[in-house]
């Protein structure tokens, strides 16, 4: 029989969840099966999965036999850029190419890395994630406060995430929202995919999600034989997979160097021209957060990673 103590990483967390953690590989039938028996406690009283832990709690865990686990593919320690960093919160500045977590093809991504780096911590959680290729600023809770506090501020709407992005040819100015529903996919490929749902009469339309992108043109770079570039700041006030991407690529301005819903004889063309360009335009340039402590409105900002600055600085050359 075993005891374990809650501690403030823990408080808030359900009592089936903070078993699946413990139980390391339990099957998720066995966690709930022992609770329903009786023989998981918290205090010695009898609990049901959906109990919620305060620090302090003793639960009590019975003596679980688990088959052996094939060993992990190694993940190596990994710090990264870091932005801010307190007893509750990491900022960190993820380059492209990487992803946020482990999983679909990918053995491993920042959060596991991170955790192997700091193998003292005992809370490391993603607050949000960010696609493989963007870079930029992403969030890490160091307690489960922080985490449930940052999460509902996103849900809530109430944080300020800019991106940057580069897209082909000229953006109208007057177009400052992107108010269009987002749908969720798997192509014939396997693949997750998102597609604009602008029509009211899609036979999906009632499965689409509202979804809005402020953007604002940061910079116009006009192309010496056609319309160039824009440089654009999206902040988006929803947080849907794919959302930048899917809405400027809808608007007939997809982001430059995206494999996914780009143009992709132009990304080859960068790719394969002078400037070796091979990564998506689009890098989480600034974050407003309330703290989950202190209530104090924090900014976080990245500047362009210098792959990103060197492209403008050819366009702006190439500039008429």
């Amino acid at each position: 029989m075993k005891q374990i103590t809650v501690d403030e990483g823990s408080a808030g967390q359900r009592l089936d969840n903070f078993l699946i953690r413990e139980l390391k590989g339990a099957p998720k039938t066995l966690v709930y099966r022992i609770i329903r028996s009786g023989e998981v406690r918290i205090n010695k009283g009898r609990c049901s999965a959906d109990s919620r832990l305060e620090v302090g709690d003793i639960v009590r865990v019975p003596p679980v036999r688990l088959a052996e686990k094939p060993a992990d593919p190694a993940v190596p320690a990994r710090e990264f850029p870091v932005v801010f960093e307190d007893d509750h919160l990491i900022v960190v500045d993820k380059p492209a190419g990487v992803a946020v977590h482990g999983g679909s093809g990918v053995s491993f991504g920042v959060i596991e890395q991170l955790r192997r780096a700091r193998p003292q911590a005992k809370f490391l959680e993603l607050v949000h994630r960010l696609d493989k290729e963007t870079s930029g600023l992403l969030m890490i809770a160091k307690k489960r406060s922080a985490l449930t506090h940052l999460q509902d501020q996103l849900r809530d709407r109430e944080t300020g995430k800019t991106y940057a992005a580069l897209v082909g040819g000229a953006w109208a100015k007057g177009k400052k929202v992107v108010d269009v529903p987002l749908l969720k996919f798997v192509g014939a490929d396997g693949e997750r995919w998102v597609r604009a749902v602008a029509n009211p009469k899609d036979p999906q339309v009632d499965q689409a999600k509202r979804s809005i992108s402020l953007v604002k043109v940061a910079e116009a770079l006009p192309g010496a034989n056609g319309p160039g570039y824009s440089l654009l700041d999206v902040t988006i006030k929803t947080g849907r997979t794919h959302q930048i991407r899917v809405h400027l690529a809808h608007e007939g301005h997809p982001i430059v160097g995206d494999p996914k819903y780009g143009d992709f004889e132009a990304n080859r063309a960068l790719a394969r021209g002078a400037l070796r360009f091979d990564r998506m335009f689009l890098h989480a340039r600034q974050l407003r957060v309330t703290h989950p402590a202190t209530g104090e409105t924090l900014t976080f900002d990245a500047p362009l990673p210098p792959e990103c600055e060197t492209l403008l600085a050819a366009l702006r050359r190439a500039a008429p």
